[in-house]
């Protein structure tokens, strides 16, 4: 069967059509069909004769081999979503500004390519949330989630009142901007900028932070992996909330809703094609100060 990669672009950005174009080349060089997004197909074609092959109408999603992701973070993640329960590993390209999840640069892109084509990769699986939404005793809302599932307030001038819950014990109940349920890839994201801990992605662990809680305890947590995560929003004031996934799924959340989170059975896949300690990409990505440093710098 003949390989199938497929090439997700920020369309934002000419340098990510620019780049995702000479990767398709280097892949029709190699005899490898380069696939695009329905959605994406008119820009990338609109100034190429490069063959790009649609994802679902002539690619099914299950044939494709690997995603090459050239962007940022986001784009990372808006391919975890199309490609949620399919089995090909994600690639990141970083085109955008910090991006863990996409840890190659494009500098890289020829040398990247080669090693994808040759198969030279290491895969990790990426620990995800299932959250759900109920209300009054029924679900009404369920998605997922790789970074983090936050609860967050509706109106800007007024707070939500909740509870927070780990394992079905309360923790504690405060008025609060949001709650951060975060893995430990998410750990660099949202719940980092909120003052939560810097967890290593390959720690099995979740993460609950409250945002700018009126509470003596209100500090962020992490527990076992198996724990079930739980806020409930109180009718106190009156307050609604909402929840986002990702940045990219939401849902209102009405006084009364209860928000569950939990491991998933379905992780996302990322691709490396070079292993390096996550502590050197820490201190590449935020320019941390090293000097005085008397170890080993290999």
């Amino acid at each position: 069967m003949t390989r199938s990669f497929l090439i997700i672009a920020h369309t934002g950005r000419p340098a990510s059509l620019d780049a995702a174009v000479v990767v398709a080349r280097q892949l029709a060089a190699a005899g490898v069909q380069a696939v695009s997004l329905d959605s994406q197909h008119p820009a990338l074609t609109a100034t190429s004769d490069v063959t790009f092959l649609q994802l679902e109408k002539d690619v099914p999603a299950a044939d494709i081999e690997l995603v090459v992701c050239l962007g940022g973070d986001g784009t990372i993640l808006k391919a975890a979503e199309i490609m949620r329960g399919c089995s090909a590993p994600l690639l990141g390209v970083n085109m955008g500004h910090v991006g863990f999840l996409a840890e190659l640069e494009v500098e890289d892109l020829e040398s990247v390519v080669a090693r994808i084509l040759a198969k030279d990769y290491t895969v990790d699986e990426r620990l995800t949330l299932d959250v759900i939404v109920e209300l009054e005793g029924n679900t009404v809302f369920e998605t997922w989630a790789l970074n983090e599932a936050s609860i967050e307030k509706l109106s800007r001038e007024r707070m939500i009142e909740v509870v927070i819950a780990i394992d079905d014990r309360p923790i504690s109940t405060f008025g609060c901007d949001g709650v951060i349920l975060s893995t430990p890839t998410g750990s660099t994201a949202y719940s980092f900028s909120a003052g939560g801990p810097v967890v290593w992605p390959t720690v099995e662990a979740l993460i609950m932070v409250p945002l700018s809680a009126h509470a003596l305890f209100s500090r962020p947590m992490v527990t076992t992996p198996d724990s079930t995560l739980t806020v409930d929003i109180l009718d106190r004031n009156g307050a609604s909330g909402v929840l986002w996934c990702d940045g990219r799924r939401t849902h209102v959340l009405a006084p009364g809703s209860r928000i569950t989170a939990r491991r998933s059975d379905t992780p996302v896949r990322l691709a490396h094609t070079h292993s390096g300690p996550f502590s050197q990409r820490l201190v590449q990505k935020f320019s941390l100060p090293t000097e005085g440093w008397r170890g080993s710098t290999r």
